[in-house]
């Protein structure tokens, strides 16, 4: 429960919530494992609760009918998943799976709901992630629609170093998460063999760079520039 407290009082998604909400939140929910591989929850499963990501990592898509697989987002320790359930009452729009082993802390819906109705903050809070993540939504959208495939993959780097980068004494930005040219190029709406030559050029001019098998973003203002409409 203490580990759970302290998700709740200083994760990224509920960042800004009072401390005293925070911990109102942290006695609903209960702890669970997902092994890696595992589906938590599928497009169209009713939504009963939402769940917070202590530890390990998520991966959120959606697969079309003949078993193609669109990666929407991976997500990490702060992130929340399966907020939508507590607001608008309908099934799942996207699959859910462990990339790793993930320490998890469930709401119930219903038990979300009796506490929000006391403390309408939390309803007004969540409707902000919503928000949030329509805005992400839409960027995808137009960056799919409308940036070459540079402007992608650098806005796909920058989103992965939201939720997992750590900032090296140079200021570079590592991204501690081992990712494959497929996760990027899947990420990004390209064929892998497009990517990888993106990278490629991207390592040649010192724009990224590998340590120790993860990617490092060595000009993060190149990126920035690069992912703007």
């Amino acid at each position: 429960m203490a580990e759970i407290k302290d998700f709740l009082k200083n994760s990224f998604s509920l960042e800004g919530l009072e401390p005293d909400l925070a911990v109102g939140l942290s006695r609903l929910a209960r702890p669970m494992k997902l092994a890696a591989g595992t589906i938590l929850f599928e497009n169209g499963d009713p939504g009963n609760g939402c769940y917070a990501v202590l530890e390990g990592s998520l991966k959120v898509s959606l697969l079309s009918v003949e078993g193609d697989e669109q990666l929407l987002a991976v997500l990490g320790p702060g992130d929340l998943v399966g907020e939508l359930a507590l607001l608008d009452g309908r099934p799942r729009s996207a699959t859910v799976s462990a990339l790793k082993e993930a320490q998890l802390a469930f709401i119930d819906k219903a038990a979300f709901q009796r506490f929000s109705d006391e403390h309408p903050a939390v309803y007004r809070h969540m409707l902000s992630i919503v928000g949030k993540r329509l805005r992400h939504a839409n960027d995808v959208l137009a960056a799919r629609s409308f940036l070459p495939l540079p402007g992608r993959v650098a806005q796909t780097l920058l989103q992965l170093s939201e939720t997992f980068g750590k900032t090296l004494d140079d200021g570079r930005m590592l991204i501690h998460y081992k990712l494959s040219q497929a996760d990027i190029a899947n990420m990004a709406g390209a064929a892998r063999e497009n990517v990888s030559r993106v990278l490629n050029d991207w390592k040649r001019s010192g724009t990224i760079s590998r340590i120790s098998g993860y990617y490092c973003l060595e000009d993060r203002e190149f990126l920035e520039q690069a992912s703007t409409l």
